[in-house]
């Protein structure tokens, strides 16, 4: 994994704002068939569900 446990509130949130850019223009590439890897959008898609637990986490412990 690449230690989203054990960044803080504020990386997390960094990163989770980067992931919804990436997935945005992941999206929009794929809507004009300019996506060659569209098994990216998943990808993405997961690690910001891995980002929002672990930031939930976090709140609970806080």
């Amino acid at each position: 994994m690449n230690g989203i446990a054990d960044m803080s509130m504020a990386e997390l949130n960094d990163e989770l704002v980067a992931a919804k850019k990436e997935l945005f223009n992941l999206r929009f590439q794929n809507a004009t068939n300019q996506l060659d890897n569209t098994s990216r959008i998943k990808e993405v898609r997961r690690n910001i569900a891995r980002i929002q637990t672990a930031m939930s986490k976090e709140r609970k412990a806080n």
